[in-house]
């Protein structure tokens, strides 16, 4: 089975990579922009258990943007081979905040990557 923490990596992992679909990575953003962004709170539901070697999907849904937070909607589900739809196993929602890189206390997103985040499924 998988452990339980795990499905906390595997929503990372999607929201990094779709951050990086938008052209938004931590490097980028604390060399050019002195910000990063830090999970502040996650509410994860266990559903059922996906095992070793089962195929998982991750979704990411923008819930809401906030002056400097951006909360995330995020599913993991497992394919079943003899069953035509996926198998719900975990869902949650995870809220980032941003901060400023020297001094990690919040601050506002810039409007620059603000635009690129809008509400809505982008699996």
């Amino acid at each position: 089975m998988v452990y339980y923490a795990n499905y906390l990596q595997f929503m990372e992992r999607a929201r990094r990579e779709w951050l990086r679909s938008l052209d938004i990575e931590q490097d980028k953003l604390l060399a050019n922009e002195g910000i990063i962004f830090v999970v502040r709170a996650a509410h994860i539901e266990y559903l059922k258990s996906a095992r070793f070697n089962d195929t998982l999907d991750v979704s990411v849904a923008v819930a809401q943007c906030g002056r400097a937070s951006i909360t995330f909607e995020q599913q993991v589900t497992r394919r079943v081979a003899e069953m035509p739809s996926s198998v719900l196993c975990c869902s949650g929602q995870v809220k980032i905040a941003c901060v400023d890189g020297a001094t990690m206390r919040p601050c506002a997103i810039p409007p620059l990557i603000l635009e690129k985040f809008s509400v809505g499924d982008v699996s």
